[in-house]
């Protein structure tokens, strides 16, 4: 896992579990090991300051300035996003497949690319150019996912626990 992604799951992490949803910055800094269990090397000022920033633009985060201090808090999105990181560090296999299936036209290529990075994303492999699979139990975000953007007429979802001899195509 990349430095990045770990601040980044640190911070997740850390603003979930607080009592009040709230964490002063300073605090969270010098005191890293009292926030994180098991994390005991201290935080670099600037990775935390970038981490924080790319949370901040992705929508997972909002601040608020108190006292001289600035707070910061978990939006939904940043809930919904530390949910699905929690569900792809899992290893344990439900052996159920959970199977995307697309048939988006190229006047809506765009979107389709999109969908195909968040399958990646998400661990999904590629059994063919539009059908998906993984062993992740993220059914419901993928769904919520698809709802938002608006592809529910293009796209199928579902699992399944009878799927023999499954071939990956692309396994990056």
């Amino acid at each position: 896992m990349r430095k990045n992604s770990q601040t980044t799951d640190l911070i997740l992490e850390v603003l979930e579990t607080a009592v009040d949803g709230y964490v002063r910055l300073e605090d969270f800094l010098y005191n890293t090991h009292i926030y994180a269990k098991g994390y005991d090397r201290p935080l670099k000022k600037s990775n935390l300051s970038q981490s924080l920033r790319r949370l901040r633009l992705k929508g997972f985060l909002e601040t608020e300035k108190s006292q001289n201090q600035i707070l910061y808090k978990l939006t939904a999105a940043g809930r919904q996003e530390r949910e699905i990181r929690k569900l792809l560090a899992e290893d344990n296999w439900d052996k159920k497949w959970r199977i995307v299936i697309f048939d988006i036209p190229e006047s809506h290529r765009k979107v389709r690319n999109v969908l195909r990075s968040r399958l990646k994303l998400w661990k999904f492999k590629p059994l063919q150019k539009s059908v998906w699979v993984s062993k992740k139990s993220i059914t419901k975000q993928v769904k919520e996912f698809v709802n938002d953007v608006g592809l529910t007429k293009w796209v199928l979802i579902f699992e399944s626990s009878d799927l023999e001899n499954v071939h990956i195509v692309d396994d990056r």
